[in-house]
């Protein structure tokens, strides 16, 4: 158990260094005449410092204007123009450095005529042929190993589900917890990702931190022999925080990007993606949770002390660094 509550100590503070690492690039490369492309490159910056990556195009392509760079939202986005003679179409477009990274980028390619298409490339596979046509199945894939991705690496949104699962007994209330977070992140995803409902990101991300403290509140209060309003009515607690966390999903996406032609498909398996991870991480921590009931007979009660304590102290630090780093 000792060694157990090690690891989570440690994942707990890990994962969020490493979460900054893995934000993806973003390449988008939009055909406004035959042979003339405008070029986005979409890079993460940490503080002042950028990923040293960058798109490397054929050698019938040639600048007709230089970059322009400017700072946005801990990114650094170039645009440019280039032509190419005979275009795009079967030509091979890399990500020079990605291979050096622990990130992965979205590349974009969209003809004139309309068509698009889509890719993720990560440090393993750095190349992409452009194709003359879209493929729904490269949308499908793209976005929902992207929205897999998000949840597992998302440690506020994983230590939420962690903290429900801390609170919730039996396999009824479980699944209509669980199920009640899932309906209320995927109403305020496709709402603010659509455009219909617009939240400024960085209130949200503290309100999230938040949530994350209340419920570790909830379990020390539970574990007090005190019932509160998450132990009597989970669902409806992971059911208003889930509208909060939702929002931080459309946060992630919008980062991301979605393909003008193919966004009912590309936000479907994105939150597909989301509802897969979260089902991984649960399952997962199911199984732990039975194996550790097998291993020690009698309730590790101080375990559930200190692993709450530790998840509500992150919280508390990320609700302050969130505040402060909006207000200020």
């Amino acid at each position: 158990m000792i060694r157990l509550i090690a690891i989570i100590l440690l994942l707990l503070y890990a994962l969020p260094v490493m979460a900054h690492e893995v934000r993806p690039g973003y390449l988008e490369v939009t055909e406004t005449v035959p042979e003339r492309y405008q070029v986005l490159w979409k890079v993460p910056m940490k503080g002042d410092a950028v990923l040293r990556m960058s798109p490397l195009f054929p050698e019938t392509c040639k600048e007709q204007t230089p970059p322009s760079s400017r700072a946005v939202a801990a990114a650094m986005v170039k645009k440019w123009t280039i032509v190419c003679a005979g275009g795009l179409k079967d030509a091979e477009i890399t990500i020079d450095g990605l291979q050096h990274t622990l990130t992965d980028v979205l590349a974009r390619v969209t003809h004139s005529g309309g068509t698009t298409q889509t890719v993720r490339l990560v440090p393993d596979n750095i190349v992409f042929t452009v194709s003359g046509e879209p493929s729904t199945l490269e949308v499908i894939t793209t976005y929902l190993s992207l929205g897999i991705e998000h949840i597992l690496l998302g440690i506020d949104h994983l230590l939420f589900v962690f903290a429900l699962l801390l609170i919730v007994q039996g396999w009824k209330k479980l699944v209509g917890t669980i199920t009640a977070f899932t309906v209320a992140h995927s109403i305020t995803l496709a709402a603010a990702t659509l455009g219909y409902v617009n939240v400024p990101q960085a209130p949200v991300e503290a309100v999230i931190a938040l949530s994350i403290l209340f419920l570790a509140t909830e379990i020390i209060h539970m574990l007090q022999g005190k019932t509160g309003l998450a132990r009597r009515y989970p669902w409806l607690v992971a059911f208003i925080f889930g509208l909060l966390h939702g929002f931080g999903f459309a946060g992630a996406l919008s980062e991301i990007g979605l393909p003008q032609s193919d966004i009912p498909l590309a936000l479907l398996f994105f939150n597909v993606g989301v509802e897969v991870g979260q089902l991984i991480f649960v399952t997962g921590v199911l199984l732990i949770g039975m194996l550790l009931k097998r291993l020690f007979t009698q309730p590790l009660r101080w375990g559930e002390i200190v692993i709450t304590y530790v998840i509500g102290s992150v919280a508390a630090f990320w609700t302050i660094e969130r505040v402060v780093a909006f207000a200020t």
